[in-house]
């Protein structure tokens, strides 16, 4: 598409927005719009109206700010009925709700302490003497990829620390090797969300969890049954193996991978505030790096379980599944930048004055993603207000009757559509695990197959969409222009979609994991190969 027609499409969306308001203004003058609080448009498809707007200018202006605000706006006017008085009042108690809100705010806390530890590593030298030794030990573009993958993949406590932790230890060596930051970013991502939704001790596996468990279920025994039917998490796994090994990139991350080889690692957009370079002490060692994460995974577990009640006599399991991420990771981190702190003073790599210089400078590299996050909370606070989700779900359960083979599939897609139009996965299989478990008798293997194709598409379309926390924290983990991590994302995760959906239709149908896995292992390298054939002839 040239820059032309982008902004013509720009544009006209923005003309189409401009003459709903006024016709929303003039209609609300003459008394023709009924109701004060959006009745003509909450829970119906105009719910979904808001996030389409915000994904579609994101990816067309390649600008992710305006193109929020202007999803929010949209969704302030509808569920107002465009009186303009009404609507400033909106906008400024979205972001207010959305800051004051207590977990929202604890995950603030918890990025900003994570920006302080990076700066603290980086500035004790820890962050250079691992990149020279990954530099003598990982010795290619492949290994610095796979090295990724299994340090995403160790990480798999909670997503957002999965990604701020991966991607400050990675992309030093990645840099090293000409990795693009929109394939270090894709790495993250796709070791984030999806790994910890098939980790038995993760905060997703609580809330899925906690919510089972609210129904009257063992949430945790749930859990635990839908991980081998979890085909687009499976998937993914596989999908990052197969394209590394095979040097396989496609969509426009092909673009990026040869400007990346050229010596350009961004192709498009500039770099963050936190990728400035920062005088690190010469005296660092790998150790001054490995610590401190391995500071942060203890405490952060111990901060989760102790939000769970563990101290007052609870398992693991339940604690973890009782746990409080907003709570135990700050609390987690804030203990681990203290003890790294006194570790860095008396190794003398730092004087408590440099220590304290951490805490702005780690704030000002999280600022990006600080700004994203709270527009995208704001968003989806206001396409909440207006059903967006009940209005999918109320789709999902009409279409249930007589579609008994066909229902996990249908539950993946509906998944996919609400993840990705709300930005939240936690939030679709909040509202669709319910359903799933009406629909189903509790002994069917349908039951399983049916929770499992919920929990994939609702990480899916978390992965796809530019709205997602977790596909903004994976570019701020990154340090990726967001539109450029979400273009160059987005097919890979539509064709691991695509081979999840035909294994969700098979799984209705063959109701057995053992078989059903190695069909969709077979399915899903089979496919890369025709891509990489297709690929190659077009460039032939």
């Amino acid at each position: 598409m040239t820059k032309g027609r982008k902004i013509t499409l720009a544009v006209f969306l923005v003309i189409i927005i401009a003459l709903l308001v006024v016709a929303g203004l003039t209609g609300g003058a003459q008394g023709q719009v009924p109701g004060e609080d959006g009745e003509m448009v909450t829970g119906t498809y105009w719910a979904l109206f808001p996030p389409l707007v915000a994904i579609i200018l994101a990816l067309i202006t390649k600008e992710v700010y305006s193109s929020l605000f202007v999803g929010i706006l949209s969704a302030v006017m509808l569920s107002v009925n465009f009186h303009p008085v009404r609507t400033v009042d909106g906008l400024i108690n979205g972001f207010v709700e959305s800051l004051a809100d207590s977990w929202d705010v604890g995950i603030l806390i918890f990025l900003v302490l994570l920006g302080a530890m990076v700066a603290l590593v980086n500035k004790a030298g820890g962050s250079a003497a691992f990149g020279k030794w990954a530099i003598a030990h990982v010795k290619t573009r492949v290994g610095a990829q796979l090295a990724t993958f299994v340090l995403g993949v160790l990480i798999f406590i909670d997503d957002y620390f999965n990604c701020l932790t991966v991607g400050s230890v990675m992309r030093p060596i990645t840099d090293t090797h000409n990795v693009s930051r929109a394939k270090l970013a894709y790495l993250i991502d796709a070791t984030a969300a999806p790994i910890c939704m098939i980790a038995p001790i993760s905060s997703w596996a609580a809330a899925v969890a906690g919510i089972a468990a609210g129904l009257g279920m063992n949430g945790i025994t749930l859990f635990v049954k839908a991980i081998p039917y979890n085909y687009y998490s499976l998937l993914t796994i596989v999908m990052i193996i197969a394209i590394t090994v095979m040097k396989l990139d496609y969509g426009p991350m092909k673009r990026h991978e040869k400007n990346a080889l050229a010596g350009d690692l961004f192709t498009e957009g500039t770099k963050n505030e936190g990728d400035e370079k920062i005088d690190a002490n010469d005296k660092g060692k790998v150790i001054d790096l490995i610590l401190p994460v391995v500071l942060l995974i203890i405490c952060c577990v111990i901060g989760m379980i102790y939000t769970g009640g563990f101290f007052e006599g609870e398992t693991f399991i339940d604690a973890f599944a009782n746990s409080d991420a907003s709570v135990g990771l700050p609390w987690g981190a804030l203990i681990a930048v203290v003890l790294t702190v006194i570790y860095m003073m008396c190794r003398g790599t730092m004087k408590f004055t440099e220590a304290m210089e951490a805490f702005p400078k780690g704030f000002k590299a999280m600022v990006p993603a600080i700004l994203i996050l709270t527009f995208a909370w704001t968003l989806n606070g206001a396409t909440g207000a207006l059903g967006a989700k009940y209005y999918v779900a109320h789709l999902m359960s009409g279409a249930a009757a007589g579609l008994t083979t066909m229902l996990p599939a249908i539950i993946f897609l509906v998944a996919v559509v609400l993840s990705f139009a709300t930005g939240t996965s936690w939030g679709t299989f909040g509202i669709l695990i319910p359903i799933v478990i009406s629909v189903f008798p509790a002994e069917s293997p349908l039951l399983t197959i049916g929770i499992s194709a919920c929990l994939a598409g609702a990480v899916c379309g978390d992965h796809c969409s530019p709205i997602s926390d977790t596909t903004i924290m994976a570019s701020a983990g990154g340090q990726c222009n967001h539109v450029n991590h979400v273009s160059t994302q987005l097919p890979y995760a539509l064709t691991v979609a695509a081979v999840s959906f035909v294994c969700f239709i098979l799984a209705g149908i063959i109701k057995s994991w053992l078989i059903m896995l190695p069909i969709a292992a077979v399915l899903m390298i089979g496919t890369l190969c025709v891509i990489k054939a297709v690929t190659k002839e077009k460039n032939a």
